[in-house]
């Protein structure tokens, strides 16, 4: 039997005009060392900068929805 784990990383979304910059989840297929600082598509759907310096799910209050209900 394969027991299969979902590993998230923390990234960073631009500010677009009047949206504010959020925190998205990205589901990790390599080594955390390699997808630091890429950019990388989350689990929205969106473009975001992956840091590895932040654990996922983060606490905070600028958190996409969206990635929050999915990487759960």
């Amino acid at each position: 039997m394969m027991l299969q784990t979902t590993a998230f990383a923390a990234a960073r979304s631009r500010a677009h005009g009047p949206t504010a910059a959020l925190w998205h989840a990205v589901e990790l297929h390599r080594p955390p060392a390699e997808v630091d600082s890429a950019c990388e598509l989350t689990v929205c759907g969106s473009l975001a900068r992956v840091t590895t310096e932040q654990p996922w799910p983060l606490q905070a209050s600028d958190v996409c929805p969206a990635c929050a209900a999915l990487a759960r």
